[in-house]
């Protein structure tokens, strides 16, 4: 049974292979425009900084230099059930130098639409095993009506082992700000 974690909860991750699912709906107020909604993976070292520009990927970089996140593609809509992003994960042969994987999501162009995490619900991000079984999911319930991007998540190494936390933290910016501070 998938562990629903709370914002802050801390879990340990067992399977070494998995798949970060992010999933969101749009509220029926809209601004008129469509919700192009990114997520991204910022690939941090101790220093809590990227090591590296190409350890940053989202969709103008699918895959990782060391191979152990592939993401799915950008979903410009949003529609239907499920996931509507995906990153698969392989932690065994992430760099060594790598201590943290800290997932985003971000409003593209949310300024000049209008939009902001107030006018998103039922988002969350989830760990999905090989087998498609969920293991663990957060279910972002505050409500962001100034913010446009949101950390979700975020896995992390310690003592040896792999953790997730919930994290739920939003800011008023985009892509741009996260890479600014992960830079």
């Amino acid at each position: 049974m998938a562990i629903n974690l709370q914002k802050g909860q801390r879990e340990n991750l067992s399977a070494p292979k998995f798949t970060i699912g992010l999933g969101w709906d749009t509220n029926s107020a809209s601004s008129g425009y469509d919700f192009d909604l990114d997520a991204s993976v910022f690939m941090l070292g101790e220093n809590r900084k990227l090591i590296a520009d190409e350890y940053f990927v989202f969709y103008n970089n699918l895959i990782s230099p060391d191979g152990a996140l592939t993401h799915t593609g950008d979903n410009l809509t949003g529609e239907g059930d499920g996931d509507d992003e995906a990153i698969h994960v392989d932690l065994t042969v992430v760099n060594p130098a790598i201590s943290e994987l800290c997932i985003v999501v971000t409003i593209h162009d949310a300024l000049a639409r209008r939009q902001n995490f107030g006018q998103v619900k039922n988002s969350f991000v989830r760990i999905v095993d090989t087998n498609g079984v969920e293991i663990m999911k957060y279910e972002l319930e505050e409500d962001f009506s100034i913010e446009t991007a949101v950390e979700f998540g975020r896995i992390y190494r310690r003592n040896g082992e792999w953790r997730f936390e919930a994290v739920g933290v939003g800011m008023k910016g985009g892509l741009q700000d996260y890479v600014n501070k992960y830079q």
